[in-house]
């Protein structure tokens, strides 16, 4: 009777863990608008703990510098891309 109860418990674990949600499976669409803006508050997160390694010395000025240039390189591709689709659909209306 215990390895039963056992077996049983031991099933129902594996299903509620490895059985994907339902909401997971579908997922939010988002338009390319929508990426963009969440991409770039990631970015700027980014330069703001990378500024606060680089302050507590955790970083060295050439590395701090090399990172620093690539996340203002990708944030400035964001930000024209943004300002490129928000004149499209500007244009749309």
């Amino acid at each position: 009777m215990t390895t039963i109860a056992c077996a049983l418990l031991a099933a129902g674990l594996l299903a509620y863990v490895f059985y994907p949600a339902a909401n997971f499976l579908r997922g939010e669409n988002k338009s390319r608008l929508g990426f963009l803006q969440e991409r770039k508050e990631v970015v700027y997160e980014n330069l703001r703990d990378l500024n606060f390694e680089f302050k507590a010395g955790k970083l060295g000025p050439q590395d701090f510098e090399s990172l620093r240039a690539s996340l203002e390189d990708e944030a400035a591709e964001i930000l024209a891309e943004i300002d490129f689709l928000e004149a499209k659909e500007g244009a749309r209306a």
